[in-house]
């Protein structure tokens, strides 16, 4: 396992826990060694226990391992194994300068840069870089003001839950935006599918209507030649009717007259 990355977040240097990381108990892994640093480091060395019998602390050193117990709570140290060695690096206490923030600006607008970082919309890289930005702001207040810092992780918690809440609805939105364009495509298909089957009822009907039309003028047709066949046999006989009654009316005539 690599030695992590680096961060804007200030940090002591790394210290060897435990050469063989298997023999290692729970408890030691939560102890501050200090008494073997990084070789070319230039880590502090902790001085020799007094002789004698045992001292209460001075009130300084004990508000100072509670600034520490803070820190390490607000941010956990680094653990990695290298070439079977155990090594922690736990955040640093040491009071931030101006010189200090300046450089950690500086440093930000670097890394933004650097990781070509989006300057609007969504951006993990920015959001990250913010995010250690932010608890280097917390190590330096909490350092000065532990309450204040511990006000400050509050803040930070309740941003990150509000992030997390709305990357969760942005996610579940843009499954439900899948799902709506899926089933708008699916309705779409079947749509389709139902305009090919009117359409071809369309010109089925289209075809059965010019065939009845056809049928309708051939009817039509036939009818009124029919009906002027009809209408010069009926004169025909009606002009045959008259002559034949006008002959008989003149035989009759004639057979009435010589009797006068």
């Amino acid at each position: 396992m690599i030695p992590p990355t680096s961060s804007l977040v200030k940090y002591d240097n790394p210290v060897l826990v435990s050469r063989n990381t298997d023999k290692k108990t729970p408890r030691a892994k939560s102890l501050k060694v200090t008494h073997q640093p990084v070789p070319g480091s230039g880590g502090p060395v902790p001085a020799a226990p007094p002789k004698g019998g045992a001292k209460l602390p001075p009130v300084d050193t004990q508000k100072a391992e509670q600034t520490d117990e803070i820190l390490n709570s607000i941010l956990p140290p680094k653990e990695w194994t290298e070439h079977g060695q155990l090594w922690v690096q736990q955040v640093s206490s040491t009071p931030a300068t101006r010189q200090d923030v300046i450089n950690l600006q500086e440093q930000l607008d670097t890394r933004l840069q650097q990781r070509q970082a989006k300057e609007t919309g969504i951006c993990p890289v920015r959001r990250e870089l913010y995010s250690q930005v932010f608890d280097e702001v917390i190590r330096q207040v909490t350092i000065n003001c532990a309450e204040r810092g511990l006000l400050l992780l509050r803040v930070r918690d309740e941003i990150n839950m509000t992030l997390a809440a709305y990357q969760t609805l942005y996610e579940s939105s843009v499954a439900f935006g899948m799902r709506k364009a899926l089933q708008a495509e699916q309705g779409k298909y079947d749509m389709e599918n139902n305009i090919e089957e009117l359409e071809a009822d369309k010109r089925d009907l289209e075809r059965q209507v010019n065939e009845l039309k056809a049928k309708c003028d051939a009817i039509e047709k036939r009818e009124t030649e029919r009906r002027a066949v009809e209408e010069k046999r009926h004169a025909e006989e009606i002009q045959f009717l008259k002559k034949t009654s006008q002959q008989l009316k003149i035989q009759l005539e004639g057979i009435i007259a010589p009797k006068k």
